[in-house]
């Protein structure tokens, strides 16, 4: 097919998905097998978008993201209501959003912030990527689609400080946002919009490795969801419905998009927030090169993220004094919380080579796009398929310890993975993270991106924990369940053995999760930016809620508790 029939034949196909004759199954299926790539356009979520109809409404959401797309759709449920979403990025139309094991094609592309962070001084001046989604669904439509929402005892830590955000109170906002297609039990839900199921097509060396680890001794978890026990290894659920992503845009925007009166502006960058004698009024954004003012007549809620709701809050005069003051900033409100208490997860690579032609390296071969077409094959691999949790320390109040179990390489973020061979990846995870970094503005433009300091490894604790890491993941490894897919170990490779030879591994090899939370911390001290009902210290009618009102960072990945802060923040401003 030369290019001009291909482009014809895809734009047909999205005229018939965007006039509801055409399935979404059958719209990836098709998109697929015309080989389109990541920059065709495609029209998933296209219809949904609407432009801005006034520059009035009852409450403006700030991001559409993981927590703001719960929100939004919540909210919009009050028919009387008007609500406008500014999402800085675009529809959520790429086809690599929605065919799962794609997602690592979407870094370092303008649907990613692509953060990185400041040389970290206790890791060798390493530089972490930070990759955060800039587009409908936010990091629900880039992450890895792990079901995750940390233990209980996590939540119950909040709740001490915070009435209303212990486990026992959030565990019905986990339940009401959820299909479990496993059932509805005591932890779970069906019936929600965010539909949770177990992997349809688990890769068979995913399979071995929980395997592996039950012969090195350790127990087996069906559900790292249910009540505090967390400890075993198996496979993760994952956020996907017949095996394709479910975002947040997908489950919960999309649908509300269909009300009247949820409206969402797209490719809108949020400059500042209006404050009117103590109040927040409205939001100026630029959508081009025009700038526009909106106007919220009874709430601006911030869910931009644990990186982009503190820089809007300082870019807007509202932070600590002596920086806004020192980036030429006009100070409205001293809150010197913001932009710090900084909390994120760390994990290193113990990969070796794979001896048989089973990893994601074939998942982009024909036949894969006919299997997808019927919800199979390795393109529904959301690549963490399976992982694990353990206690290290002592003292920990929950497993501290946590492995993500990924069937092909998975090095530096995807970037430095090994072309030469097939391979296969035990990350070691430090879930337990005790180091606090911060975010501060680099200068006043909206445009620069904030300096990001997750102050990695500052605290000596978190080292040794993926020090352990490291031992455990390969004896997990070296278990009779892999020998015949495991080759050679590449990292940390034979020559890293002793204990400060794998210190010095883990500074140098490191990455984050992608997990950064805290930076709007919640609570009643000096340093907390919002209250138990999220409400900004010192500004009337203005909210947080994402990921960056988390006091303490859950012990597991931090979608699901996002999307459990935004359904919150819904019950708290409809209540």
């Amino acid at each position: 097919m030369n290019t001009r029939n291909k482009t014809a034949e895809q734009a047909a196909v999205a005229r018939e998905f965007d006039a509801g004759r055409l399935s979404r199954r059958d719209f990836m299926r098709k998109s697929a097998a015309l080989g389109v790539t990541a920059a065709a356009p495609l029209a998933f979520g296209a219809r949904h978008a609407k432009a801005q109809a006034a520059d009035r409404y009852d409450y403006i959401v700030i991001g559409a993201g993981s927590a703001g797309c719960a929100l939004a759709a919540r909210l919009s449920e009050d028919a009387d209501k008007n609500v406008l979403v500014l999402e800085a990025g675009p529809a959520d139309e790429n086809q690599y959003i929605h065919i799962p094991a794609a997602f690592p094609n979407l870094f370092q592309t303008p649907l990613d912030w692509a953060y990185t962070s400041t040389p970290q001084e206790h890791s060798d001046g390493l530089q972490l990527y930070m990759p955060r989604g800039k587009v409908f669904g936010g990091c629900s439509s880039i992450n890895a689609m792990i079901y995750k929402r940390g233990n209980p005892v996590c939540y119950d830590a909040w709740g001490a400080d915070n009435p209303g955000w212990s486990h026992a109170d959030v565990l019905p906002l986990f339940k009401r946002s959820e299909n479990n297609e496993r059932g509805a039990d005591d932890s779970h839900g069906v019936g929600g919009p965010l539909n949770v199921a177990d992997l349809r097509d688990p890769n068979p060396v995913s399979l071995a490795m929980v395997e592996a680890a039950v012969e090195a001794g350790y127990p087996t978890q069906s559900d790292f969801n249910a009540g505090t026990d967390q400890e075993g290894f198996g496979l993760y659920q994952v956020t996907q419905k017949d095996g394709m992503r479910n975002s947040t845009a997908v489950a919960f925007l999309h649908p509300a998009l269909e009300r009247d009166n949820l409206a969402i502006q797209a490719e809108a960058h949020v400059q500042n927030l209006i404050i009117e004698d103590g109040r927040c009024t409205g939001v100026r954004f630029k959508a081009g090169e025009e700038m526009h003012e909106v106007f919220a007549d009874a709430e601006v809620i911030l869910s931009a993220g644990s990186i982009g709701s503190p820089q809007i809050l300082m870019l807007s005069g509202i932070g600590p004094r002596a920086h806004l003051e020192e980036m030429g900033i006009s100070v409205l409100h001293d809150l010197p919380g913001v932009g710090q208490n900084l909390q994120e997860h760390l994990m290193a690579p113990v990969a070796h080579v794979c001896t048989q032609p089973v990893t994601l390296a074939h998942a982009l071969e024909p036949e894969q796009a006919e299997l997808l077409g019927q919800g199979m094959g390795l393109l529904t691999s959301n690549i963490g398929e399976g992982g694990g949790y353990l206690t290290v320390m002592e003292d920990a109040p929950a497993p501290d310890l946590q492995f993500h179990f990924a069937p092909t390489w998975f090095i530096s973020d995807g970037a430095g993975n090994p072309t030469d061979s097939e391979g296969f990846t035990i990350l070691p995870s430090l879930v337990g993270t005790k180091s606090v970094g911060e975010i501060t503005l680099a200068s006043a433009n909206p445009d620069d991106a904030p300096l990001i300091n997750p102050n990695a490894f500052a605290e000596p604790q978190d080292l040794e924990i993926l020090v352990e890491g490291v031992k455990i993941a390969r004896k997990i490894m070296a278990s009779p369940a892999l020998d015949d897919f495991r080759g050679e170990e590449r990292f940390p490779g034979p020559a890293v053995q002793t204990d400060e030879e794998i210190r010095n591994y883990l500074r140098g090899n490191s990455q984050t999760i992608y997990h950064p939370v805290g930076t709007c911390k919640m609570g009643s001290g000096d340093m907390a930016v919002v209250g138990a009902d999220l409400k900004v210290h010192g500004i009337e009618g203005l909210r947080v809620a994402d990921a960056s009102i988390m006091p303490t960072i859950v012990n597991g990945n931090t979608n699901a508790a996002a999307i459990m802060i935004g359904e919150k923040c819904s019950d708290l401003i409809r209540a």
